[in-house]
Order: C-alpha cells, then sequence, then structure tokens
C-alpha cells in the first residue's frame, strides 16, 4: 500500500441515514481549488457537512498531516481550523458590513492572523460596502462576497464552500464569479467547493471529485478527469475540455488574440492583458468538428494537430470522441456515427481538430 502524502487531504467517510448511504473515499491536494461535483442528492453537502464536524460521520479525516478523525478521536467543528460559506449568506442583519467582516477577525490574535481585512476588502471588491451600515439593504451577490470575507477573516486553514453561488440569480452570479477566480488566484489555503454546475466547475476548480448515489466514482485533476469517457460528465450537453494557456500575441488588425499552450494555440476575441497572462480556456465538445486532412478554405481559425485516443457510442446517432493535443491537453469532440464511419475514425489516428468556439475563463 501506497504511503499518503501529509501534504494532501485524505477522507474515508460513511454516513447511514434512512433512505441514504455516504461512503465516500477521496485524496485531493491541500492547495487548490478542489470542486465535489454530481446531481442533487449525490451526497456532496453531507460530506462537505461532515468534513466540518457539522455532522458525525465515522470513519478517518486528515488535512495537511493532522488528524480531524479517525478510529480513536475526533475533533468538534469548533476545534476544526476551518471557513464555511453556506449558500445562503447568513449575515448578521443587525450588524454594519464592517462588524460582520470583524466578527471572527477580532478573536483571532493578531500574530495568528493569516489573512488580513485590507486583503479581503482588496480582493472581494467590497471597499464600496464596508461602510454600509445595514446589511440587509445588500444584493445577494454583496451578501455572498461579505460572507466569503467573513469566513476567510478567521484565518482558516481550509475555506468550504456549499454551492454559493445556488440562491443567486444569473446576473448575480455572474457578478460574483470574477471574484471568485481572484480568491483561487490569491489564496494559499485549499478551498473545497461544492457545485452541481459544470461550468462553475470548470471555471474555478483544480481537482474534481465526482460523486454519484453518496460515493466517489472518480477523483484526480480536473483537465483529465473531464476527459474520462468513461464518466458522467464527458456526455454532458456541455461537456468539454479546460486548456490551460497565456496570452503570447496581438492582432490589432483583426482584434484578436492569441493564447499559447503545451499542444498549439488558440485565436481568440481580443483580450486587454499583457502578454505572459494565464488564462483557461474551455472548449465544449460540440465545438469540435475533425477532418483527416489539414482543411483548405475553412472559415475556422483554431486548427490543432490532434491524436484520437478513445471513441465512445453515445445513443443510436452520436459518438464522443477523446483526443491528445499535445502531451498534456486533451479535447473532445461529439460527431454523428455517419462522420465517425465515412472518415474512418479509429484510436491512435492522427486528426485535424477545428475549434469552432472558445470559452474564455481568465
Amino acid at each position: 500500500m501506497s504511503k499518503k502524502n501529509p501534504d494532501e487531504i485524505h477522507a474515508h467517510l460513511t454516513l447511514q441515514r434512512d433512505g441514504f448511504v455516504l461512503n465516500a473515499v477521496f485524496s485531493a491536494p491541500a492547495v487548490g481549488v478542489t470542486a465535489l461535483f454530481g446531481p442533487s442528492g449525490s451526497g456532496k453537502t453531507t460530506l462537505l457537512r461532515c468534513i466540518a464536524g457539522l455532522e458525525r460521520a465515522e470513519g478517518s479525516l486528515t488535512m495537511n498531516g493532522e488528524i480531524w478523525q479517525d478510529q480513536t478521536s475526533w475533533l468538534p467543528v469548533h476545534k476544526r481550523p476551518l471557513g464555511y460559506v453556506f449558500q445562503e449568506a447568513s449575515l448578521f442583519s443587525h450588524l454594519p458590513v464592517r462588524a460582520n467582516l470583524e466578527y471572527g477577525y477580532k478573536r483571532i490574535a493578531p500574530a495568528e492572523r493569516k489573512v488580513q481585512l485590507e486583503q479581503v476588502v482588496e480582493w472581494l471588491g467590497l471597499g464600496r460596502l464596508i461602510d454600509r451600515n445595514n446589511s440587509a439593504e445588500l444584493s445577494g451577490g454583496e451578501r455572498q462576497r461579505v460572507a466569503i470575507g467573513r469566513a476567510l477573516l478567521t484565518s482558516p486553514r481550509i475555506l468550504l464552500m456549499d454551492e454559493p453561488l445556488s440562491a443567486l440569480d444569473t446576473s448575480s452570479k455572474q457578478e460574483i464569479l470574477p471574484y471568485l477566480e481572484r480568491l483561487h488566484r490569491e489564496l494559499e489555503m485549499p478551498v473545497l467547493y461544492v457545485s452541481h454546475a459544470l461550468e462553475e466547475v470548470a471555471r474555478l476548480a483544480d481537482h474534481l471529485v465526482l460523486l454519484e448515489h453518496g460515493r466517489v466514482i472518480a477523483s484526480g485533476a480536473l483537465h483529465e478527469t473531464l476527459a474520462r469517457l468513461d464518466l458522467p460528465t464527458a456526455h454532458f450537453d456541455d461537456a468539454g475540455a479546460v486548456i490551460e494557456a497565456e496570452v503570447a500575441q496581438q492582432d490589432e488588425n483583426y482584434h484578436l488574440t492569441r493564447v499559447d499552450f503545451a499542444g498549439g494555440h488558440l485565436w481568440v476575441s481580443r483580450l486587454n492583458q499583457p502578454f505572459g497572462t494565464r488564462i483557461r480556456a474551455r472548449v465544449l465538445a460540440r465545438d469540435v468538428s475533425i477532418a483527416t486532412q489539414p482543411p483548405q478554405g475553412s472559415s475556422i481559425n483554431n486548427i490543432l494537430n490532434a491524436r484520437i485516443e478513445e471513441i465512445r457510442d453515445e445513443g443510436p446517432d452520436k459518438v464522443i470522441v477523446r483526443m491528445r493535443v499535445g502531451e498534456s491537453h486533451t479535447l473532445l469532440s461529439r460527431i454523428t456515427r455517419r462522420s465517425r464511419d465515412h472518415l474512418g475514425l479509429i484510436a491512435g489516428m492522427y486528426v485535424c481538430a477545428q475549434v469552432k468556439s472558445v470559452a474564455l475563463m481568465i
């Protein structure tokens, strides 16, 4: 048996309720954002509550080498150094915004504060909100940003977020996502992020833990796990691949930007970002077509050399194709069975992947 890495999260938690059994086993890095993803009822929130100590599960849990529970010990929630952000912001409505933020901050000794008030205000764009006297008058997105800030200011070793966008309307979600992306860049602590929205996960996560009926059916790096054809995520309507790239060239004439990655480059709509800026691109399977020869006279700007790794049927008329681009990136393509047979596509074949659209997440 391989030795566990102490700089990781290791969980083996079981909990039985009427009609539902949680039996979750996974490991995740103690850095970056790990998404607990799955459909409603899969056990995501229950697992997060068990990790927090809000539910008393059986089993073991180790955080960065520190035992939170095992066969002989169990840390209660108030002794687990975590911050918890719920679906609803649950601010203290009778307190001003600043007092909400300082609620936990003042209870941490100055020498033990890992996160400063000024940092949180900057990261979450709270400068124009912090002096509001009535937190009840904030919008849904503003309340959630304050709630996240309040959790961070307790200087936790890990931040748990339970579908923090699910109670927000579309406009509020779009407002808060850039702030969550900034936290992703700035925070040194790990984040466990519960969501049932694949777009959120693709935008924010580094590692994916996929749950189904109370069990972990897969756990791994986001870009690798999303591209596995044996998992349900590859067969969603919005299935696709995530590519990490950086800004490399500007075409002022056509208002385009070239972003480079280890397997090639993509031309995208103009980005006002300096060269070297890291970006995340999402390419949906429905936006990728396949040619067996370099196309001539095509309107598609992005054509990548690729090798087919796997093809799986999707119902009577479609197939999903996984392709390797370079050494470390994958693309998915959803095409008809007729196209597969007409082109003679098989695993191991070299092809040209034509990318019709790229969604950018900076």
